[in-house]
């Protein structure tokens, strides 16, 4: 018998997330059946889609939903043997038992000396979602000029360092000057701190007085009404999150830039990457690729101790990381 620790969300957010909103229970797990596995998590994951799906997948008493890095430690499955690792959609759990549904072993080419815990980020769900929205969503074209919000996070890292990939110019905003110093260790051609910038308006036009052809969109709220005004004729806008209004007790309303993309003929699409699930072995492959050769850095924002999941979930929302946030056991 294991005994299991686990995250459940007592009640749905109002707000912020509150430290009385999660309650940690344990239990213990039985012996794994004929096809089961028993999952030990090494590194969970803490993003910022946690707070608006909870919402919409959760009920009150659930454990908290997210995919963690776990090791195999006991099998009675051949395809998942003792000592291997595994990306799992277990949630908050130190100990899970599986039948292997939905288990993506880690890739057998991963380098001894890169973290599994990319295998959460730019090796992961954070690095597919960024190729998948800069490839299918905006069609990204060399020589065009991409703006990324959330610049410094987990996917708009990654989103600015693809595009440099592809020979675009990348403009970043981000919310303090430690992280506008990150983005320009990434080789961002532009970036500034929105927090502290005069004018949204004025900061978006200096860093490309020509406009933009392309946005990647992690923030939503006031910047997207600002920056569709800057857009280029037939601009291309991937909707990727949202952050800025997850934590609203009262809905936003307007204003609704509906006569700015009709005259300039916009073309704005949101996507999910689980939907194209069938991409992820090859995607993850040209990621892990990047890495190696050193075309993709990766920074963690990692907090110890699976006992601090609340901590590290709300600290996320506050923008504390630079790069992905993620839970070392």
């Amino acid at each position: 018998m294991v005994q299991a620790k686990f995250w459940v969300m007592t009640k749905h957010f109002d707000g912020f997330p509150k430290n009385s909103d999660f309650e940690l229970k344990v239990e213990e797990l039985p012996e794994p059946k004929d096809g089961e596995v028993l999952l030990e998590a090494v590194f969970l994951s803490v993003d910022p889609y946690m707070r608006p799906f909870s919402r919409v997948s959760m009920k009150e008493g659930d454990v908290m939903i997210g995919t963690q890095v776990a090791k195999v430690i006991q099998s009675k499955n051949p395809a998942f043997p003792v000592g291997s690792h595994v990306v799992s959609d277990s949630g908050w759990r130190t100990h899970t038992l599986s039948d292997g549904t939905g288990l993506t072993p880690i890739l057998p080419e991963w380098p001894k000396d890169v973290s599994l815990s990319l295998a959460l980020g730019a090796i992961g769900m954070t690095g597919v979602t960024a190729v998948y929205g800069i490839e299918d969503v905006l069609g990204l074209k060399k020589g065009e000029t991409l703006l990324v919000n959330a610049a410094a996070g987990a996917v708009g890292s990654v989103v600015g360092q693809i595009a440099k990939i592809k020979g675009c110019k990348v403009v970043g905003s981000t919310g303090s000057d430690a992280k506008v110093a990150y983005l320009k260790e990434l080789g961002f051609d532009e970036d500034f701190n929105y927090k502290t910038v005069g004018s949204l308006e004025e900061a978006l036009r200096k860093a490309s007085p020509e406009g933009y052809d392309c946005l990647f969109e992690n923030v939503g709220g006031s910047f997207a009404t600002v920056a569709l005004e800057q857009m280029k004729n037939c601009g291309r806008i991937a909707v990727c999150g949202s952050i800025s209004t997850y934590n609203d007790s009262t809905p936003q309303t307007g204003p609704y830039p509906y006569f700015t993309m009709i005259i300039k003929e916009l073309k704005m699409e949101g996507f999910l990457q689980s939907s194209r699930q069938h991409k992820h072995p090859e995607t993850l492959k040209r990621l892990l690729a990047w890495v190696k050769e050193g075309k993709l850095q990766c920074r963690e924002h990692v907090t110890k101790g699976f006992d601090n999941m609340p901590a590290a979930f709300m600290g996320m929302l506050q923008g504390e990381n630079i790069g992905k946030a993620v839970v070392a056991v």
